[in-house]
């Protein structure tokens, strides 16, 4: 398939971003990455992508537009055929991984956005004690996932729950480092911690990952941005 067949728009930083990228480089799909700017005004070409959210990622292919990560990914995985395959084989187990998924977007996302952006102590410490509960229930969900052995979500390679949780990991990271906590460790969230080394260890993540450092740089650029945005500060609720 050329290039022009499948345009991905998106932003280097952007762990959504990111996990589209996964997807497409685990099924070896050739596609033009469009860079926009998570700093500066909405581009001209994500109103019009996608009018909706107004947000990336967006997915161009065979003239359809193809709009949020978690959409995305299971629609490369459905039109993609080709191993290996990242949604698991079994219906009990994709609505199980899918459960995950929603889980982490819609409890953990934005308690991580608050704990990076809020000005507030007492704002930013519940956002990080809420970080560090949801994640001991996903290591509740890793250590059975994980049993007999495995490294990754999806066995011996990157599966629907690695692709959506693993982009996330070096923001953690970053919370961490700019708050002296450790939200990973060996006493809350072992399996979790020895998932992140697997993760980090594969070639395709290996292969399209930023580095920290630079990621860093931008987290800093970025909090004055999300601080500044009225609309972020009232749905994140950093609005002080």
């Amino acid at each position: 398939m050329g290039k022009s067949e499948v345009k991905l728009l998106g932003a280097w930083p952007s762990p959504f971003m990111l996990r589209v990228r996964i997807a497409l480089h685990l099924k070896s799909i050739n596609y033009e990455f469009i860079e926009v700017d998570l700093l500066g005004p909405k581009s001209e070409l994500v109103l019009k992508s996608n009018p909706i959210y107004k947000k990336i990622p967006v997915l161009f292919h065979d003239g359809n537009t193809i709009l949020e990560s978690q959409i995305i990914v299971q629609y490369i995985d459905e039109v993609w055929h080709n191993a290996p395959s990242i949604l698991p084989s079994d219906a009990a187990q994709r609505a199980d991984s899918r459960f995950w998924v929603a889980y982490f977007d819609d409890k953990l996302v934005p308690a991580l956005i608050v704990a990076l952006a809020a000005k507030s102590k007492d704002k930013k410490n519940a956002a990080i004690a809420e970080l560090e509960q949801g994640l001991v229930h996903l290591e509740e969900a890793a250590s059975t996932k994980l049993s007999k052995g495995k490294a990754l979500f999806g066995g011996e390679n990157l599966g629907y729950m690695d692709i959506a949780l693993g982009p996330f990991l070096v923001w953690i990271g970053i919370i961490e480092k700019l708050n002296g906590v450790k939200l990973l460790n060996e006493t809350n969230t072992p399996s979790l911690l020895r998932w992140a080394d697997s993760f980090f260890s594969h070639a395709v993540v290996k292969t399209i990952f930023p580095e920290a450092e630079k990621l860093i740089e931008f987290a800093m650029k970025l909090i004055p941005v999300l601080r500044a945005r009225p609309e972020l500060r009232l749905l994140l609720g950093i609005s002080d």
